[in-house]
């Protein structure tokens, strides 16, 4: 039986009709769409998939989108602080972009670079990895974990506003795409999860901080 990978909870509505016949569920309790788990892709496939983007530093449009999320948290930065980017990919590029800002960023990937991070760290970026997330809620204890008292978790992601257009959503045509949260999941995740949600930066950029 399905349970919601973020509560836990079985209560959904009916199914949610997305791009290329894909079948979602919407979790009535936090309001994260799901997809099942007989669909979710083979750690093969996530691999091929991430290794299609060319992403680099030499990248302008990436390095501009990463600084979408790196631009709005600097004011709640100190100069010593230690960061992590989680999710990195397969090259790694936002710690390069921070060291830039004289902050000191360690990368992690489950795919790229295995080696799981250790220590607290004072930051943490999330860019484009919530929604690859399986087992979300492992990955909130994770995370929680791994941050100081009062660090701050970077959040960016594209939420979903309307369940009626998620057949012609872009953003749910790419089949490693597993799991599309909305404002309301996000507070969840800030109640549940011990965070307070401290900023949604243009609605894609969410700045949380561990109490």
């Amino acid at each position: 039986m399905e349970i919601c990978p973020l509560c836990y909870t079985k209560s959904f509505q009916p199914e949610i009709e997305g791009p290329q016949g894909r079948r979602l569920y919407l979790c009535e309790n936090c309001k994260l769409v799901f997809e099942k788990r007989i669909n979710r892709p083979e750690r093969d496939v996530e691999k091929d998939r991430y290794l299609e983007h060319d992403n680099s530093i030499n990248d302008k449009g990436y390095v501009q989108h990463l600084n979408r999320a790196i631009k709005p948290v600097l004011n709640y930065l100190k100069p010593d602080y230690q960061g992590l980017d989680y999710g990195c990919g397969p090259v790694p590029t936002l710690n390069r972009l921070l060291e830039k800002e004289s902050y000191n960023c360690e990368f992690y990937d489950p795919i790229f670079f295995p080696e799981p991070p250790t220590g607290k760290f004072d930051f943490i970026f999330a860019t484009e990895c919530f929604e690859h997330f399986f087992r979300p809620a492992d990955e909130m204890c994770k995370l929680s974990g791994l941050l100081k008292p009062e660090g701050i978790l970077v959040v960016m992601t594209q939420p979903w506003k309307d369940t009626t257009k998620f057949k012609s959503w872009r953003y749910a045509t790419d089949p490693t795409h597993v799991v599309f949260y909305n404002l309301e999941t996000i507070e969840f995740i800030s109640r549940n999860y011990g965070f307070t949600l401290l900023k949604n930066y243009r609605d894609r950029v969410f700045i949380l901080q561990k109490k």
